[in-house]
């Protein structure tokens, strides 16, 4: 049996990152006051170093990359503060020993070349349309939106009690793409069933 601070271990080594994910976020509703953009930004800081540390546990086929320095290249559509974030949180840092790069979509941009997919907000047409596209490729898709698991997600952040969590839905091992640490799942809010 994995002890505790097995299973939050990978918490520890983000360092910095730790305390990012630590403290609470303020979801609000509703017209924006500076106080909800600020827990806003902050909502978004954290899913940002979730997203960045997220690379670090898993793997993906060789074939994923073109040359052995190629970077992990984190994609992310109808978030543009997240994706600004997220820029500076990889500066200078490597996943695996790769370098790390971050793009932002648009709905209808190619996701060639992804190996992390993160679809922001809850339009279900964008959500619709990036999950299918990534279908059977080897991209990790992370959502923030209720039903996404269900809609082909790998993980979906949720925010409970004021903090960020995270549920997964992992590929089936079969399917050659992507294998997730057991380390990642141990600290998930909720392991998943993905449907076929």
């Amino acid at each position: 049996m994995a002890t505790v601070g097995y299973r939050f271990g990978w918490f520890a080594r983000a360092g910095v990152f730790l305390r990012a994910c630590a403290f609470s976020i303020v979801v609000a509703g509703g017209v924006a006051s500076p106080a909800q953009t600020d827990a806003q930004a902050d909502e978004y800081r954290v899913k940002a170093a979730f997203l960045y540390k997220f690379g670090s546990y898993i793997e993906w086929p060789d074939r994923s990359f073109e040359r052995v320095d190629s970077p992990v290249a984190i994609g992310v559509m109808g978030a543009d503060a997240l994706a600004d974030e997220l820029a500076q949180i990889v500066v200078g840092r490597n996943v695996n020993g790769r370098p790390v790069s971050v793009r932002k979509l648009r709905r209808g941009d190619s996701i060639a070349g992804l190996h992390i997919l993160f679809i922001g907000g809850s339009d279900t047409l964008r959500l619709s349309d990036a999950l299918t596209a990534s279908k059977g490729l080897p991209v990790l898709t992370v959502t923030e939106s209720e039903g996404a698991l269900a809609r082909g997600s790998t993980i979906n952040f949720v925010v409970v009690e004021d903090k960020v969590r995270f549920d997964v839905a992992p590929p089936p091992s079969e399917s050659g793409n992507l294998k997730i640490s057991a380390r990642l799942l141990g600290v998930a809010r909720k392991v998943v069933a993905k449907s076929s």
